[in-house]
């Protein structure tokens, strides 16, 4: 990789830090490149990403950013997942380490906030942003149904008088 290779690459990480909600680092003891690629789908699929960079690039890309706390846990052949969805990344992350032991997660940041693994592990507990949207369109939904189902009642009750009064008179 030439200079400028590197700074482009430093620059690129660099605005990738600046957007994304989680950072999640990993450590990586020789997976296999299907072992790689399955991890980089099922990142893709979430709505997340995964990256390996040069610690001392990427240590270079977090200055400045909310990221920095991060600094320390890059030792070794690592690698960075990301999502703009505080959960997506930590979620894929903490389910492939169940699968191998060839991938460890080291610790991870959340904005300013440094998390351990198991801050890691317990932010991928939580439901995604996509489920907790569903939760609150359900929740605001609900009584508004039952409001409907309510003012319907009587009415329907009502035609159910007049039809059964229909039929004795038709018998």
């Amino acid at each position: 990789m030439d200079r400028a290779q590197k700074s482009e690459l430093v620059e690129e990480l660099s605005n990738t830090f600046a957007a994304t909600g989680v950072v999640v680092v990993t450590l990586n003891k020789g997976m296999t490149v299907k072992q790689s690629t399955d991890l980089r789908n099922k990142m893709r699929e979430a709505g997340a990403s995964y990256q390996v960079a040069k610690n001392r690039l990427a240590k270079i890309a977090i200055q400045g950013t909310p990221y920095a706390s991060i600094g320390t846990m890059l030792a070794g052949p690592t690698g960075l997942a990301y999502s703009n969805d505080p959960v997506a990344a930590a979620k894929v992350a903490v389910d492939f380490a169940k699968t191998t032991d060839k991938f460890e997660i080291v610790g991870g940041a959340m904005g300013e906030t440094a998390l351990d693994p198991a801050g890691v592990t317990a932010l991928a507990s939580l439901p995604s942003l996509d489920e907790l949207r569903a939760k609150i369109v359900g929740l605001v939904q609900a009584p508004a149904t039952k409001l409907a189902q309510i003012a319907q009642a009587p009415a329907a009750q009502l035609a159910r008088v007049f039809g059964a009064y229909a039929a004795k008179e038709d018998a």
